[in-house]
């Protein structure tokens, strides 16, 4: 099975009528500005290589805002897996290992079927390299990045919570990163930006700060955000 790329509701709704009742489907919500979603695509893509009993589908969030809206998607990159018609699991975040094992849940079978025993691509390069590129790399990975406590669906601290209340607020597109998954960004982040607590806010790869800085600059300047966007 390959993945096929949803070009309408209309579309997706004919797929979805057309598959049998009890057949297992997996949607991958992304958007091209999230750099995130294009690692989590190529996992996606090569998991529909080893679980052809699995139909997935991906969405084009911004472009589809319909089917988007249907299942709640406020950040990307998002899963949603379906079984007997009925939603299953959802995940949020750019986590490959986490990913892998929803499908393989998904699916019922005990270990993904590989006839070259290929791993499915995962952040082990990214595990190699010096801490610092790392970091980088990620708060430059989307124009407005959030590190966070939990993802914007389930929050895992009332501050985290907070600021993506701000950020849906004012409707900015942004990228996440729950720093409860990762031990060595959630501790080097703090050296990185010399900033000691979550959440933190980068706007173009330079910090804003966290939730009381970011408070206190729409006090002062209401168009904090719609300035961000224009330049993006």
């Amino acid at each position: 099975m390959t993945v096929i790329d949803i070009t309408s509701e209309a579309h997706f709704n004919e797929l979805t009528t057309a598959l049998p009742s009890s057949a297992p489907i997996a949607l991958s919500f992304h958007t091209s500005w999230a750099a995130p979603c294009a690692q989590m695509n190529s996992v996606f893509t090569y998991l529909s290589t080893q679980f052809s009993q699995i139909s997935f589908l991906s969405i084009d969030a911004e472009a589809l805002p319909e089917i988007s809206e249907t299942f709640y998607v406020s950040a990307v990159p998002f899963f949603v897996f379906i079984k007997e018609g009925k939603v299953v699991k959802e995940l949020s975040g750019a986590d490959p290992k986490e990913l892998s094992a929803a499908v393989q849940q998904l699916s019922g079978v005990s270990a993904p079927i590989s006839s070259d025993n290929k791993s499915p691509p995962d952040a082990s390069a990214e595990e190699t390299e010096d801490l610092n590129a790392r970091l980088k790399k990620l708060v430059n990975a989307a124009p407005v990045m959030l590190f966070m406590k939990g993802t914007p669906a389930a929050p895992q601290c009332g501050f985290s919570r907070q600021l993506v209340g701000l950020l849906r607020e004012h409707h900015v597109r942004f990228g996440f990163f729950d720093i409860l998954k990762d031990n060595e960004v959630r501790q080097g982040l703090k050296e990185f930006s010399d900033w000691p607590t979550f959440p933190q806010l980068y706007v173009n790869g330079e910090l804003q700060g966290g939730l009381d800085i970011i408070k206190e600059t729409l006090e002062d300047d209401p168009e904090f955000f719609t300035n961000i966007q224009s330049t993006n």
